[in-house]
């Protein structure tokens, strides 16, 4: 098996400001596998930046077990070889794309679903001046979901500024972690009345015990608090929803398997993105047909993608092309 590792930086078309930090690009790593038969996949990942992920640990990860890559590679033994997180997903959604080329049998047919449709996506606003909020607000309101950043000290403002300008749009509101309990009593009476349909990790992982048994009115998704399977029994009682990220998961088997654990364990779901190009967010289609939530708008953010760009239109992301992935 031959493996061409690429680091590819992709410039935002402005500034990306969370709770923690800001971004001007989205630095990630390309994976491309090819077999003895020439054939090639490909797979994207960006890592999770607040585990302390960058492309240099992926690419170490990677090199590490380079001689364990063979054409024997399975996604079942990619597993074992590697934790979750970037440097698996990238060579995990390559190898799905590889299977897709040998076998003639498209990676949703391999995952067993029955359909694969395009679907609803939010468009993500990251925090910023009023002055830019509004316009942006209003250039996506036909959306039918969107998303919205926020911290403890911005609160509710910048829902109610998206909120009036697309009164018609569900929101999910994401603090990455950044309220206590005083802001969830404080914000949480409004919630319903500014049209927020989910509540994205208000609080850090470690404080998340007083999630549990709060009646808020709206669901509570675990992000930062949400990694893979083995993560979901620590949740109960807290969250509502898991926001599966590939990037997370260490790639779409994971995140197959974590999707269905959840939906047997009573959980709802919601696929997000690290950000990263069309070949990122082509994965995260396949779990999107099992979700209620789909947050796959990192191309939206960028200033360039990919050839062969996943179609989005009306806040609607197409299924993947062959020449694309999968």
């Amino acid at each position: 098996m031959q493996i061409v590792i690429k680091i590819i930086d992709w410039p935002l078309r402005q500034a990306f400001t969370i709770s923690r930090e800001t971004f001007t690009s989205i630095e990630c790593i390309q994976v491309t596998l090819t077999d003895a038969q020439g054939r090639q996949g490909r797979g994207e990942a960006v890592g999770v930046d607040y585990a302390g992920e960058t492309t240099a640990t992926m690419c170490a990860q990677i090199e590490a077990v380079r001689a364990q890559l063979d054409d024997t590679l399975s996604c079942a033994s990619l597993q074992q070889l590697l934790p979750h997180g970037g440097a698996r997903n990238a060579l995990d959604c390559a190898l799905w794309d590889l299977n897709a080329k040998r076998s003639g049998v498209r990676a949703w047919q391999a995952a067993g679903l029955s359909s694969f449709k395009p679907r609803p996506t939010s468009f993500t606003f990251g925090m910023m001046d009023e002055q830019l909020l509004r316009p942006l607000a209003r250039q996506y309101a036909h959306f039918p979901l969107l998303k919205v950043k926020t911290d403890r000290h911005q609160g509710l403002d910048p829902v109610r500024i998206v909120h009036a300008e697309a009164p018609n749009a569900r929101l999910i509101l994401d603090a990455n972690t950044s309220w206590g309990a005083d802001e969830l009593r404080r914000f949480a009476p409004d919630l319903e009345r500014l049209n927020v349909a989910l509540l994205e990790q208000p609080v850090a992982p470690q404080d998340d015990e007083l999630l549990r048994g709060l009646r808020l009115p709206v669901p509570v998704a675990a992000d930062e608090a949400f990694t893979d399977r083995s993560s979901i029994p620590g949740l109960a009682g807290k969250y509502q929803v898991l926001n599966i990220k590939l990037d997370k998961t260490g790639g779409l088997t994971e995140a197959l398997a974590s999707a269905r654990a959840g939906l047997e364990q009573g959980y709802r779901l919601m696929v997000g993105c690290m950000v990263g190009s069309s070949l990122s967010m082509a994965p995260g289609v396949v779990v999107a047909q099992l979700c209620d939530f789909v947050d796959l708008d990192g191309p939206l953010l960028q200033s360039r993608d990919v050839a062969h760009a996943l179609e989005y239109r009306d806040g609607t992301v197409g299924t993947p092309r062959q020449e694309l992935w999968g």
